[in-house]
């Protein structure tokens, strides 16, 4: 099967050399900065190319590698050429193959989104880290087995999931991945006004956060917590809650309600109604 790119930027370069990398043939890249195009297709091993209806003539599958916002955009462009029996994918986590591609069917078309659940940081480095990615693929039931396998043949793990669930997948996918990163900010930003900077606030959340995430991915979220939330200390709980302003407070209140949740899967025994009462909005 042969796969061309539109759009040459850090997911078209990653997966084109990951495909590469595992034996699938690249027919090329397209790029509206050519100069994109050309530095994929030098990277990734293929060629570029400057007229459209030539990647697509000359594919088998084409990968729409473009910002969410341009793919529907960029199918509209392609979707009177003959892209009849060709499989078009996208690798958005929010919209569906149906939602990116409208009137896919029509044109003979096979639409899927093809999503690896992996922080793609870095244009050049990123596939390393792709064995290890976890794909979800989602689309036109006719050849769902065919691109499912082809990733498992790669070795990835792959889930296929429903249109209905994209956007609470990636909104899932969002919550882990940027959403952490505003709570470690907050202890930051809480570790500042104690007289830390931000690297010595770094180094020392450091042990923290790496051991917390390699228990949570070892023994699951229950197995995991720890904390005054945990043992049901009230009295530590609302010491918390008296040093926060009000957005902080409001922010402690619902993450400690959701730990609730947690703990007592941990502790069905527990008495947690004096900390419930506490934290109740």
């Amino acid at each position: 099967m042969k796969t061309g790119f539109i759009g040459a930027g850090k997911v078209g370069c990653s997966l084109g050399r990951y495909f590469v990398l595992n034996g699938l043939s690249v027919s090329g890249f397209f790029d509206v900065d050519e100069e994109s195009a050309r530095t994929a297709a030098e990277f990734v091993g293929t060629d570029f190319v400057t007229e459209l209806e030539e990647l697509v003539r000359n594919s088998d599958a084409l990968f729409l590698t473009v910002p969410d916002g341009l793919i529907s955009t960029v199918w509209n462009q392609i979707k009177d050429m003959p892209v009849e029996g060709r499989f078009i994918c996208h690798c958005s986590g929010a919209l569906s193959a149906e939602d990116a591609f409208p009137g896919i069917k029509d044109r003979g078309a096979f639409g899927y989104s093809v999503h690896p659940l992996f922080a793609v940081s870095d244009k050049f480095h990123s596939y390393e880290e792709l064995p290890h990615a976890f794909f979800t693929i989602e689309g036109d039931e006719e050849h769902l087995n065919d691109i499912t396998a082809l990733f498992q043949s790669f070795g990835n793990p792959v889930r296929n999931i429903k249109a209905k669930d994209k956007v609470k997948y990636h909104c899932a996918a969002a919550i882990c991945s940027n959403q952490v990163i505003a709570l470690i900010q907050e202890s930051l930003d809480l570790l500042s006004e104690c007289g830390f900077d931000e690297e010595s606030a770094l180094s020392a959340l450091a042990p923290i956060i790496t051991g917390n995430v390699a228990h949570i991915v070892k023994d699951g979220t229950a197995g995991s917590l720890t904390g005054p939330v945990e043992r049901g200390d009230t009295d530590t709980v609302k010491k918390h809650l008296n040093c926060l302003n009000e957005e902080d407070r409001l922010l402690y209140r619902l993450l400690s309600r959701k730990l609730l949740s947690v703990g007592k899967k941990k502790n069905p025994q527990r008495d947690y109604s004096r900390l419930e009462s506490l934290l109740h909005l």
